[in-house]
């Protein structure tokens, strides 16, 4: 498989984003029992999938694994499919539907919803709080890895690492408090059923076709102005992303555990525009005055417990530049990372 210097096409793209690390071929050797994904057909669902199915296979493991979801988009389903795992089509909203899901001990949660959120809040709460207490309901008796987001942090100062997992929430805007919403409900149900939970709170996966920035790389490549009300942002590279959350099966607890997943550095957005605008040879654009603080992460205590990322954030830089200039595909939805507000 290539390397990320190496990738040209969506096809090595995806390949790189799937390639299991040595540590989830080892995780794989402990995973006892089949695996499901629910909501596997979104960006990150796909790679996260076939780098379960390629870890497990390198493992020499028989376990099954499964991903559900309505896969709207069915290029997903079939990448799914081709890597060996079991698609399931599936409305998770439809209680009938999710009586049927296969029984597994352990379970990979990434539905939810945020694009278009402010749009249709009441979808927005079923889909990000109630919609977690019928997977814990069902699945009371698995280890369930529930992706979460630092939306539900406050904005702490952009001189400090970010805000910890021993932050008290304080989200803004209904998106985030619905969030915090599937948080709690998880934590409920762990603690009456005593089903293992960890949460995992991420802030910003990014690759070539989406992230935090892409959306400044084609800002600066188009001439549009970048905000730079949000100073700073995190960012991780997807198939880290991808590591820390199969790999944080072996973390559920009881109460659920927290972890905050993102890269090491927080990261000024005047800087990374300044730097896809030398690779383009053009002037960064700018708006707006920089504020004092932003949604970040201190992921530090996930860097102990699973390793730091493997892949820099100037190894993507790099590879997001060349892929907008070569006009390579995106998944057209930006982060709306410049949001201060919550609506999203």
């Amino acid at each position: 498989m290539p390397t990320l210097s190496e990738v040209r096409t969506e096809a090595h793209l995806v390949q790189t984003l799937s390639r299991p690390y040595p540590e989830d071929v080892a995780a794989a050797r402990e995973l006892e029992g089949d695996l499901i994904v629910l909501g596997a057909g979104g960006k990150m669902g796909p790679t996260l999938v076939r780098r379960i199915v390629l870890a497990v296979r390198e493992a020499g493991g028989a376990n099954r694994i499964f991903a559900a979801s309505r896969f709207t988009d069915p290029g997903s389903r079939r990448e799914i499919e081709d890597a060996g795992a079991l698609a399931i089509g599936v409305d998770l909203l439809d209680d009938g539907a999710l009586l049927e899901l296969p029984d597994c001990p352990n379970v990979v949660y990434l539905a939810g919803m945020k694009f278009g959120a402010s749009g249709r809040l009441p979808l927005t709460w079923a889909m990000n709080a109630y919609l977690p207490g019928r997977i814990a309901d069902h699945y009371r008796d698995a280890r369930i890895v529930a992706l979460s987001t630092g939306n539900v942090y406050p904005q702490v100062p952009v001189a400090s690492n970010g805000a910890s997992e021993d932050v008290a929430p304080e989200p803004v805007g209904e998106y985030a408090q619905s969030c915090l919403g599937r948080e709690r409900i998880f934590q409920h149900f762990s603690e009456r059923n005593g089903t293992p939970v960890c949460l995992i709170r991420l802030n910003y996966a990014v690759e070539a076709r989406y992230g935090v920035l892409l959306d400044i790389a084609q800002k600066v490549a188009s001439g549009t102005p970048v905000s730079l009300e949000t100073a700073c942002v995190n960012a991780i590279w997807q198939g880290d992303a991808n590591s820390a959350v199969f790999r944080a099966l072996e973390l559920c607890s009881s109460p659920a555990a927290i972890l905050n997943v993102t890269g090491p550095e927080v990261l000024r957005v005047r800087d990374l525009a300044e730097r896809f605008a030398a690779r383009f040879n053009v002037d960064a654009r700018f708006q707006g005055t920089e504020r004092p603080t932003a949604l970040l992460n201190d992921a530090s205590r996930s860097h102990a417990r699973l390793g730091a990322p493997k892949v820099t954030v100037d190894e993507v830089v790099e590879l997001v530049s060349s892929w907008v200039q070569q006009g390579g595909t995106t998944h057209g939805k930006p982060t709306k990372f410049e949001v201060r507000n919550g609506r999203f």
